[in-house]
């Protein structure tokens, strides 16, 4: 398990040298960052983060040898701690960006975005405790989701409790948020998470989401 007192290890994957070493400009700068590798190419990438195992890898949609997305899968599947993946793109209204989320990716970022919001969106990734962009991700998965014809079995297995976590999370709320509009304790939010991933099959809150969003869990009453 990651020490919590130690900086967070970072991958940059681009196939562009002047992307990566403004990534790593802007991140290494930040006492609590650490940039541990980089990677050229969807295949460096992979042997990269194997070696490395960091915390959190920034990862190329579109990269030579292969792609973003078969990466992600490669990386998610082969790994039995694999780190956070969080897919840097140039259009945010993207399907090599929906397909990144739904290969294991927990979230996406613009190669213009400001130098603050890309160090948080690190950190918020890492910690897990949000839906990084979450109006971005609704309006994604509505635009390219895969909605199925008949809701998923896993939505009837969902209690009150779990349902109106999985909207809550969906909407981009922390846990102590969620705890608060609920009226419970972190620790019982905390627990209702787990279940909603169990149920979902999903890694993260992202994951969670996507399935909602594909299930047609969201358009549920």
């Amino acid at each position: 398990m990651t020490d919590p007192a130690a900086p967070l290890r970072i991958v940059l994957a681009d196939d562009e040298r002047m992307v990566r070493t403004a990534l790593r400009a802007i991140l290494a700068a930040e006492p609590d960052l650490e940039i541990v590798g980089e990677a050229a190419t969807g295949a460096e990438a992979v042997s990269v983060v194997r070696e490395l195992r960091p915390d959190v890898v920034l990862m190329d949609v579109r990269m030579p040898e292969i792609d973003g997305i078969r990466a992600t899968e490669q990386i998610l599947q082969t790994m039995p701690e694999p780190p956070r993946i969080v897919v840097v793109t140039t259009f945010e209204n993207d399907s090599y960006v929906y397909e990144a989320l739904r290969a294991g990716a927990s979230g996406f970022l613009l190669k213009r975005a400001e130098a603050e919001a890309l160090v948080q969106a690190v950190r918020l990734v890492a910690r897990s405790d949000s839906l990084l962009f979450p109006a971005a991700v609704r309006a994604l998965a509505a635009e390219h989701g895969r909605a199925e014809a008949a809701q998923a079995p896993w939505i009837a297995r969902l209690t009150g409790r779990e349902n109106e976590v999985l909207r809550l999370m969906a909407a981009g709320l922390t846990n102590a948020e969620i705890a608060e509009r609920m009226e419970v304790g972190p620790a019982t939010v905390k627990t209702h998470v787990a279940a909603v991933l169990a149920k979902t099959g999903a890694r993260d809150r992202t994951q969670a989401v996507i399935a909602a969003y594909e299930a047609g869990f969201m358009k549920s009453a």
